[in-house]
């Protein structure tokens, strides 16, 4: 009898999450944990920017800046003082002395890591990884073009 009861509570409950549940399903198959096979693939995302040619190529850099703000536009609400907060970060990167150069632009990567994920920029992901690039390469001019990169996103966004 108590069994009974329980099984009709059950049933007059709402169901969670405003679906109903399946009969004979085991109740945590389908949590965000368990996704099993049915796990859709992740929608491509925009190409990477290859640093060689960011160095070589001012109108790839430009295309670049232009594509990143109208992604920014569509997917993400960065707002301006979030930007500029970053921007000046990487300029002030850019004007450590040499011998730490690599450095804070490797602790400006970590920096943008956490402010995307924190407000969900998922458009800056493509600058995460051109800035993996660059502290790879450790090379002054990529430095450079980096931060002229993030100019151009700012210019762009305004």
């Amino acid at each position: 009898m108590p069994q009974e009861q329980e099984t009709r509570c059950r049933e007059s409950r709402p169901p969670r999450e405003g679906r109903p549940r399946e009969e004979g399903r085991p109740r945590d198959e389908g949590r965000r944990g368990d996704r099993g096979d049915d796990r859709r693939p992740r929608p491509e995302g925009p190409p990477e920017i290859d640093i060689d040619k960011l160095i070589g190529d001012s109108l790839y850099l430009d295309n670049q800046a232009h594509g990143i703000v109208s992604r920014m536009r569509d997917m993400d609400s960065a707002t301006k003082s979030q930007l500029r907060r970053l921007y000046n970060a990487v300029r002030r990167a850019y004007r450590a002395p040499e011998n730490e150069r690599q450095h804070e632009f490797v602790m400006l990567r970590a920096r943008l890591a956490y402010t995307i994920a924190r407000h969900s920029l998922r458009s800056l992901d493509q600058m995460e990884r051109l800035l993996l690039q660059v502290t790879r390469k450790n090379d002054s001019r990529g430095y450079e073009r980096f931060k002229d990169l993030f100019e151009a996103i700012i210019a762009y966004n305004e």
